[in-house]
C-alpha cells in the first residue's frame, strides 16, 4: 500500500517523528491503528446503545440534565 501526503503534512510528520526520535512510518502506523481501534470501539458502543433502546432502556431527560450538571458545574 502506498499513501501520499501533501507537502505540508509530510513536513509536519517528519518534524514530529524527528522530535520523538522515531521513523515517520511508525507514527503513521500508530495513528492508523489508533483510529481503527477507536472506530471499532465507537461502533460497538453505538450497537450497545441501539440494543438498549430496543429493550426500552432509556435515560430520562431530567437524569441526563443532572449528569451534565454534576460533570460540568457552573
Amino acid at each position: 500500500m502506498e499513501v501520499h501526503f501533501d507537502r505540508q503534512l509530510e513536513e509536519k510528520l517528519a518534524r514530529v517523528a524527528a522530535e520523538k526520535g522515531r521513523e515517520s512510518e511508525s507514527l503513521v502506523i500508530e495513528a492508523v491503528e489508533r483510529m481503527l481501534s477507536y472506530e471499532d470501539w465507537f461502533l460497538r458502543e453505538v450497537e450497545k446503545g441501539i440494543s438498549a433502546a430496543d429493550r426500552g432502556e432509556f435515560v430520562e431527560h431530567d437524569e441526563v440534565r443532572k449528569l451534565i450538571d454534576r460533570r460540568y458545574p457552573g
